[in-house]
């Protein structure tokens, strides 16, 4: 009997009808083992020894393989082709060797697609353990934990409420934070642009005006009203005429099949799917056989494919749109290994697979394949110069045709932000000497627009321009990030929280080397070395060890108000803007409205993160949070009176508590409170007057004439009607929202069940349960968060992160809870009754009053 290892339960279902009787196939679960989640399971001291744990809950699944391995004549690997295949296969391996279940003859084969051909083929070539892939994984696998192990105590000790760091996962916070400075140091400019509307033969088309004067403009020549006034009086007043037209063909290229990257950039464009959405899909449609293997960076297809892609073009399409010649690509991605093929379609002949997400996933990589084979596109571009009689003044049209689609019958590639002047619909044919009617001219104002914040596609794009991290480890790292809350997500845009924020100002502050982008590309270079053979991995281990240790240790020995310091002045263009009156942005404007002297702000840590205070603590009780919207400048968003109510005069407070700043209408008990929402940059009284109204009542529902009503809750803005909710996008939608749209938003909550709200996203995704066989999930719940396999619910202990539960743990916790059996009612038990007991006599008479009134009557008379 021939033992078969690979990962996943259905890939094993369907290698095993492809091998026959002879051979039994299992799954391993994905990875076996892995260093304990403690310190000492690398040990720089010891020539970087590491200790690895079998997983707890694959305890049951290896004995199976230990088992059948003891009764096979030979073990054959077949894990998936890549570093993280290699080191499942090596751990295997290792593993039956100490159980000495290991068979006499053990193979390493590897396949690209799950095919019966390919399968066969590759069983048919075996081969040894990759020794420089494994070592690769080691070094990899060492770094990541030696920097996150050694990183995260201090960044505990030395920054209250941050979560952790890791190599790969701060680069790409950094570059969100980075953008997010790009933004706010970005000053708009205005400009304005004169466009006139003329006319031919009955069709309407726009020219613009490109010379003004005998000068040629450029984007921010018309700087002002004025000047964009004088043009446009002066293009009105003008009799223009053509005087050149250019016509020139344009070739468009199709864009070569997917690489694990550009997978998750044209899914997120396209389909809106986040990057981790994406992998589970395209792993599911691999071990299906659908697609070829997702981990790659190479762009070609084997020949085979290509033979198979170009039949299915000429049976579809005509003898145009298939080139003379394949079309071979090569990649040009930084530290790319092209050891795989693209990710294509197993079979060109089969054009669906697969159903809902995975049928949209599927589609996209089809086409993308099959266009990466057609002809061209060939378009033809027209620009159309029109001069006024003094030749001082220039009108500029431009149109675009496509002549011929040739790939773009089938796809066209997505863009992260389009920012184009041209205009690409037809123009009218026209000759020299022509002259327009002109229909009307308008002067339009502009102002330039900062950089866009990431999305995930461009946040994947650039991490992969610069050589950081790898492809396959993208959606893992991005999920890190917003499960630590340091980034939130708005309209599929990045921002950076203000934990986000804090944590990479520290981490450029006291560790800038190992946050630099060409320092992490760097290491990806190195790493890719030692899968080469050409670095040994001990030797890359020590150099970053030697120096990273000690850095470490320098930093743990400073005093929390040390950092703080440091960090305060590091961010105090940040937090401390010039204010445009020229006063010191330090000065506390709670101590400058009372006149107190030595009121000055600076940055301080505290229980629950960093804050801004004033030096005349405790006498001057004024705070801020760090990075607390709108507060920069003389505008700041500072505590004090916004203003009165304009119907019943009370004065309204704007204040800042524990869990940020907030609204405040009255005192006490009766006192009315509304936190300020972070999508409210503009936030004024007329706001605070509005979230002080709240809940709004929408109107009576058709159906039943119960209220609609709109508020904000602890989730976010909702509707509620008749006990069910729908969830709102924005706060402005609380106020805006209308009778039909509530009643459509209710409709669409209630079909997707439950009490109509949003289903909770879980935390963490973990493998299936080893019993129940269910999907482990992290869910977040009303009393804190719990682990389930969809039939038993675990509340995680209090000292337990929920992002860092581990898969053995979650197993642990569910099986422990369902020991115990269903939770019983609890059932009030009543009150032994008391005993009467006689009173001493004290000679007085009977107050009436009963407990501790009484009893502090009777203390005092005593």
């Amino acid at each position: 009997m021939q033992l078969v290892i690979v990962e996943s339960p259905a890939k094993a279902k369907t290698i095993e009808k492809y091998l026959g009787k002879d051979f039994r196939v299992l799954a391993s679960y994905g990875h076996v083992r892995d260093l304990p989640p403690k310190d000492g399971s690398v040990r720089p001291d010891e020539d970087f020894a590491m200790d690895w744990e079998l997983y707890r809950d694959k305890q049951s699944r290896f004995k199976e393989i230990a088992d059948a391995a003891k009764k096979a004549d030979r073990l054959v690997l077949a894990t998936d082709p890549d570093r993280e295949g290699e080191a499942i296969s090596w751990h295997v391996r290792e593993l039956l060797a100490k159980r000495k279940a290991l068979p006499a003859k053990v193979d390493r084969v590897t396949f690209n697609a799950i095919t019966k051909p390919a399968v066969t083929e590759a069983m048919g070539r075996p081969r040894e353990l990759d020794s420089d892939l494994i070592d690769a994984y080691l070094a990899r696998r060492a770094l990541d934990y030696l920097y996150g192990f050694t990183l995260s105590p201090v960044l505990w000790r030395r920054l209250p409420g941050a979560k952790s760091a890791g190599r790969v996962q701060s680069v790409a916070l950094r570059l969100i934070v980075d953008r997010e400075r790009e933004i706010e140091a970005f000053r708009p400019q205005e400009y304005w642009s004169v466009v006139a509307r003329l006319e031919q033969d009955g069709t309407e088309f726009d020219a613009r005006l490109v010379r003004y004067d005998g000068a040629k403009l450029d984007k921010l020549s018309l700087g002002d009203e004025g000047a964009a006034q004088a043009a446009k009086s002066a293009v009105e007043q003008g009799r223009f005429t053509v005087e050149e037209i250019e016509t020139r063909p344009l070739t468009r290229n199709p864009a070569p099949p997917f690489t694990t990257s550009t997978l998750q950039q044209e899914a997120a464009r396209k389909l809106g799917f986040s990057a981790s959405h994406t992998m589970r899909l395209a792993q599911s449609l691999y071990e299906a056989g659908a697609i070829t293997y997702m981990r790659t960076d190479g762009v070609q297809m084997d020949g085979g494919a290509i033979s198979a892609c170009r039949k299915a073009i000429a049976d579809r399409y005509d003898g145009h749109y298939l080139p003379e010649k394949p079309r071979h690509y090569s990649t040009k991605a930084k530290n790319a290994q092209e050891a795989h093929e693209a990710i294509r379609p197993t079979d060109f002949s089969r054009d669906r697979a697969g159903s809902g997400d995975e049928a949209k996933l599927y589609d996209l990589v089809f086409k993308r394949a099959m266009a990466s084979q057609m002809a061209p596109a060939r378009l033809e571009r027209t620009t159309v110069t029109l001069r006024e009689g003094t030749g001082r003044h220039e009108l500029r049209a431009t149109g675009q045709v496509v002549k011929f689609p040739g790939f773009f019958a089938v796809y066209q590639e997505g863009l992260d932000d389009r920012d184009s002047d041209d205009d690409d619909g037809l123009l009218p044919v026209m000759n020299k000497g022509d002259s327009p009617v002109k229909k009307g001219v308008e002067a339009n104002q502009h102002f330039t627009q900062p950089p866009p914040r990431f999305s995930e596609a461009s946040l994947v794009k650039r991490l992969e321009e610069l050589g950081i991290g790898r492809p396959s480890t993208y959606a893992s790292t991005i999920q890190t990030l917003r499960d630590r809350a340091y980034v939130r997500m708005e309209k599929n845009r990045f921002f950076a929280e203000e934990s986000g924020r804090l944590l990479t100002a520290f981490l450029e502050r006291f560790f800038d080397r190992y946050v630099a982008y060409d320092f992490t590309a760097g290491m990806e270079d190195e790493l890719d070395e030692v899968s080469g053979g050409r670095e040994e991995w001990k030797t890359l281990l020590n150099q970053f060890w030697r120096d990273f240790k000690p850095k470490t240790e320098e930093v743990m020995e400073r005093k929390p108000s040390e950092v703080t310091e440091a960090l305060d002045e590091f961010l105090s263009d940040f937090l401390f803007p010039p204010r445009e009156d020229g006063k010191d942005p330090r000065t506390c404007p709670l101590c400058e409205q009372e006149g107190r002297e030595g009121g000055r702000l600076a940055l301080r840590g505290g229980r629950y993160g960093a804050f801004v205070a004033c030096a005349n603590y405790p006498e001057c009780k004024y705070t801020r949070r760090f990075a607390q919207p709108g507060a920069d400048g003389e505008a700041a968003a500072e505590d004090g009176i916004l203003g009165q109510h304009p119907e019943t005069g009370e004065e309204i407070l704007r204040k800042t508590g524990r869990f940020g700043p907030y609204v405040q209408m009255g005192e006490g008990k009766e006192a009315k409170r509304a936190s300020i929402p972070k999508d409210l940059p503009d936030f004024d009284l007329e706001w605070a007057v509005k979230l002080l109204s709240l809940p709004r009542i929408v109107g009576k529902h058709p159906e039943t004439g119960e209220d609609i009503e709109a508020s904000i809750g602890r989730y976010g803005p909702y509707l509620r009607h008749d006990g069910k909710y729908a969830k709102l996008a924005s706060t402005r939608d609380v106020f805006d929202t209308g009778m039909n749209a509530a009643v459509a938003l209710l409709a669409e909550a209630a079909q997707r069940g439950g009490r109509g709200r949003a289903k909770a996203e879980p935390i963490k995704t973990l493998g299936a349960h080893p019993t129940s066989g269910g999907e482990i999930r992290v869910m977040p719940g009303r009393y804190g968060p719990y682990v389930t396999d969809g039939t038993t619910n675990a509340t995680i202990p209090k000292d337990v992160k929920p992002e860092d539960v581990t898969e053995a743990q979650a197993i642990e916790l569910i099986d422990a809870r369902a020991a115990k059996g269903p939770a019983k009612k609890k059932t009030r038990k009543k009150a032994p009754a008391k005993k009467a007991t006689a009173k001493k006599s004290t000679g007085r008479k009977s107050t009436g009053k009963k407990g501790s009134a009484a009893k502090k009557e009777e203390a005092a008379g005593s």
